[in-house]
């Protein structure tokens, strides 16, 4: 058991490093093992929108990203680590301009940090593994939760759903 635990967890550490996607679904209340590198390792797996929105903080222009307006089934994977944070069924058009989903798959994938960086009082959301920059959350979403966490498409990887 240890070393099937040891072996999956080099894969997916590899499958990350390549920027391959891996569909890992991590249940609520599961630890989750966290991701630390060095800026200069995050830039050689990471485009430049990706190493500026992940590793930055920064942002995309409104109504330029891939995701803002996919309406494809599927599932949201961060663009660093490839851990599984948002499915389709929760995506919504906030008419922002920006990909907007009022739940994540799981709670214990995000976490949030106070921001107050360009004077607003706000919500910034991470990915719970690596520490990448997301978005930001907001309490002004539709039901069942009334949230809408606002995203940016490079700090993303979209799987389609097979039919």
């Amino acid at each position: 058991m240890r070393i099937t635990k040891t072996i999956l967890g080099t894969t997916l550490a590899l499958l990350a490093l390549t920027g391959i996607v891996v569909a890992q679904s991590i249940p609520n209340g599961t630890p989750i093992k966290k991701i630390t590198k060095s800026d200069a390792e995050w830039k050689k797996i990471l485009t430049r929108d990706q190493f500026n929105i992940l590793r930055r903080a920064g942002t995309e222009q409104t109504y330029t990203g891939a995701y803002w307006d996919n309406h494809e089934k599927g599932d949201y994977y961060c663009a660093g680590c490839g851990l599984k944070l948002f499915s389709s069924t929760a995506k919504f058009d906030s008419h922002t301009g920006w990909p907007s989903f009022f739940q994540p798959v799981a709670k214990n994938v995000l976490e949030g940090h106070h921001d107050t960086s360009i004077g607003m009082d706000r919500t910034e959301v991470k990915c719970a593994r690596c520490g990448g920059h997301l978005g930001h959350v907001f309490d002004d979403g539709p039901q069942p939760t009334g949230l809408r966490y606002c995203l940016n498409s490079p700090a993303l990887k979209f799987v389609k759903a097979k039919n």
